[in-house]
């Protein structure tokens, strides 16, 4: 079998020592593998979120070992000393609410991705202007986020994810604030994603009408994975 994309081994994340120890998320094994569009469950304070912050570098783990896209990044320390860069060459993140920049364009929110990575002005034109065709709202390309319908920004906020090349997508509650077609749509192209790009996708929600979507379901509670 092929190697995880998303290779999780012994990770825990705890807060404080002693008698006020928290334990956010217990020694935790996980392989999520290209193609596969993965969901998180549980209760709120469960430790979805918790995963996802620790698999996208933005939480230092506890203990254990991350190996992403072939690389260890993590064990028992952080092996990456530019975490930034790390996220930039292997992460897209999506969220709730779309979060794009209010005052740039459709085509600007992308295209900023994309100049912080170092690509020139030329190639990030080209790729965000792929990217909008692709996920079929390039008629919006000069179109300010007030502009925008729900669905059509978290469109615009899944290209930006998309603009380089992650092999890794982490989205928490994506389809939080959208009717059940407007989430079908989403998870639908999140699924063209984990398949013609090789990404590993990870969706933490709660939202049942996105369920039979998922290829699996890992299901967290207090901090422990359950099943």
């Amino acid at each position: 079998m092929e190697t995880p994309i998303i290779e999780l081994r012994g990770v825990a994340k705890h807060y404080g020592e002693g008698p006020t120890r928290v334990d956010a998320l217990k020694p935790l094994d996980l392989d999520i593998h290209a193609g596969s569009l993965i969901g998180l469950l549980g209760p709120s304070g469960s430790g979805k979120s918790t995963v996802l912050n620790l698999i996208g570098g933005i939480v230092d783990p506890s203990a254990g070992r991350v190996r992403l896209d072939g690389d260890v990044v993590f064990d028992g320390r952080w092996l990456r000393r530019d975490l930034r860069r790390m996220r930039l060459e292997k992460i897209g993140f999506i969220f709730q609410f779309h979060n794009l920049i209010p005052f740039l364009s459709v085509t600007d929110n992308i295209a900023l991705v994309l100049n912080l990575a170092g690509w020139s002005r030329p190639e990030a034109e080209r790729r965000t202007l792929d990217l909008l065709e692709y996920l079929q709202v390039a008629d919006r390309a000069q179109a300010m986020p007030s502009q925008l319908s729900g669905g059509q920004a978290q469109r615009v906020a899944i290209a930006r994810a998309l603009a380089n090349r992650p092999r890794i997508i982490l989205a928490d509650e994506p389809t939080a604030a959208l009717d059940g077609e407007r989430a079908g749509i989403v998870m639908d192209l999140l699924r063209k994603v984990a398949v013609e790009q090789a990404a590993a996708v990870v969706v933490v929600t709660h939202d049942e009408k996105i369920m039979n979507r998922l290829d699996a379901t890992h299901v967290l509670r207090d901090g422990v994975l359950v099943a």
